[in-house]
């Protein structure tokens, strides 16, 4: 049994080997676009993890050899004190399973190669920020998420930092009685075990069976050299999608993060920019980006999400795979790439589903309903809900056995997940329309508003603009204006969708029937005709 996989782009196996990740990279590999070097850790090493409760014992001669290599390519050896070589640990399922598993970035920053890493950049910040990072990221992974575990805050004091690294550092001694491991081949073991181990927990079981995905597919782990956002005024990361998910426009959509790492956009903690800055900061990267994003759309036909690093002016992707699109985006996208000739128009149409006509046409507040304005942010899933204010994902699964709940919070997390499933509608103060909780709002089709700036939020009442809301009040979002109001207000919805109209036109010419039907019968009978030619 072969357990460890190059990250190279003869790579033949599939998904269901190298996970939706690792197959992803691959795939851009051999699109010629940037990727950091790195292995893949098959599905079928977490299966065999998860059944005998151990990493397989012939894994340890197929990891030295993986490192050696990984160690040669980028010249930098795991544990060296002059020139160390840190690695991200990444979970990837053979289906998407966003923000339900670990990540542990920057691994290898011992207390040694920190301070090696310091000399060598000589920017001990940096240095120190970073081994902050691994550390939040491992204490997450072998402790679980925990608000007690302080994330970083590109924190740019020396004694603040030190301070944070000796807290997280003693918070993990005492919970499991075993210090952070100082060797850093220890330090990736531990960390490939958690991220196994993550398969099984709550969230992902439950975001699991939301989504009909079985729970027999494990997991891969992809290790890649890093790639650092948070390495100097040049650096970032971002969340970019080709087209609007909302809409379906042609136009990039998502999130930048100037000086962060990836985690800081998905996890909704920071602040984030539109992904147009990017132009503006760092025309080269956006240039390098617009291009990575047309070779993928080309390879894909369809619109396609990416995650990426820039490192000091330079373009790294993390992953890419076809966009997950909203009904209305994903009939527009289907249009848009039959009318360019990208697909046929039998494609287009076997693209679209019953589920897509049912959220075509997403309601919009009525103008009158802002007349009682509670607070403002940005849509980040269309759609208009209404229901109690529930300030936990404990107390929405709880209330909603009475009724609607919306779900409020500073920003969602994986622990979230059982609220996020009860919920009617999700509402944060932070985070962009990238943020976990927006990316889950998406794949459930329930309406999100993310970056509320003004809103707080405590364990019995929601604040903003000098107002109190008590939990239980009712209030409405509208997911594309990014409106909150309260109480129950009218809404309003579009009539007409050209995209929708000729979309069904075609329906009709193929299914040679002009009978007056519902959307979905014109649609299913072009689909019978279609699979039956």
């Amino acid at each position: 049994m072969t357990w460890i996989h190059p990250l190279t782009a003869d790579n033949t196996h599939t998904a269901s080997t190298l996970g939706g990740k690792g197959h992803g990279l691959t795939t851009l590999q051999r699109l010629g676009l940037p990727v950091p070097p790195g292995f893949i850790i098959s599905t079928e090493t977490c299966r065999a993890f998860l059944r005998d409760g151990h990493l397989p014992t012939t894994l340890d001669a197929e990891l030295a050899a993986a490192l050696t290599d990984l160690e040669t390519t980028t010249r930098r050896r795991l544990g060296d004190p002059e020139r160390p070589l840190t690695v991200a640990v990444r979970s990837g399922s053979p289906a998407p399973m966003p923000g339900m598993m670990n990540t542990i970035l920057n691994l290898g920053l011992t207390t040694e190669t920190t301070a090696g890493l310091a000399t060598e950049t000589g920017d001990p910040r940096f240095a120190l920020d970073s081994r902050l990072r691994f550390l939040s990221s491992f204490a997450s992974a072998v402790l679980g998420p925990h608000p007690a575990h302080p994330a970083p805050a590109h924190d740019t004091d020396r004694t603040r930092l030190t301070q944070a690294i000796h807290h997280l550092e003693n918070l993990v001694r005492e919970r499991t009685g075993e210090p952070v491991p100082d060797d850093a081949t220890q330090q990736l073991k531990t960390a490939i075990a958690a991220v196994f181990s993550s398969w099984d927990t709550p969230r992902a079981t439950t975001y699991r069976e939301l989504h009909d995905i079985p729970h027999d597919l494990g997991t891969a782990v992809t290790v890649q050299a890093m790639v650092f956002g948070n390495r100097d005024a040049h650096s970032g990361t971002g969340v970019a999608f080709s087209r609007d998910p909302n809409t379906g426009e042609n136009a990039p959509y998502g999130d930048l993060l100037p000086g962060g790492q990836g985690e800081d956009v998905v996890s909704g903690r920071s602040t984030t920019h539109p992904l147009t800055e990017l132009a503006r900061r760092e025309p080269t990267v956006w240039a390098d980006l617009h291009h990575a994003m047309d070779r993928i759309e080309r390879h894909y036909r369809d619109a396609c999400y990416v995650e990426f690093t820039y490192e000091s002016g330079r373009l790294w992707l993390l992953q890419a795979r076809p966009a997950r699109l909203t009904g209305r985006a994903a009939i527009r996208v289907a249009v848009d790439l039959a009318d360019d000739n990208t697909i046929d128009r039998n494609q287009a149409l076997l693209r679209i589903t019953p589920h897509h006509l049912r959220h075509a046409r997403t309601p919009r507040l009525a103008p009158t309903a802002t007349t009682d304005l509670f607070a403002r942010g940005l849509g980040a899933c269309p759609g208009v809900a209404t229901g109690k204010v529930a300030t936990t994902a404990d107390a929405a699964a709880r209330m909603a056995a009475d009724g609607p709940v919306i779900l409020v919070r500073p920003q969602t997390s994986p622990l979230d997940m059982h609220g996020l499933a009860a919920a009617t509608g999700v509402l944060t103060a932070r985070g962009g329309p990238t943020s976990h909780a927006a990316v889950i709002a998406r794949t459930m089709g329930k309406p999100a508003v993310v970056a509320a700036t003004d809103l707080t939020i405590n364990a019995t009442a929601v604040h903003a603009g000098g107002r109190t809301l008590p939990e239980g009040t009712l209030i409405t979002i509208d997911g594309t204006g990014g409106e909150v109001v309260v109480g129950h207000h009218p809404t309003t919805t579009a009539t007409t969708d050209p995209h929708l109209h000729r979309l069904l036109q075609w329906a009709d010419a193929i299914s040679g029937d002009t009978a007056a039907r519902t959307e979905t019968e014109r649609l299913t009978a072009a689909h019978t005709a279609l699979r039956t030619t």
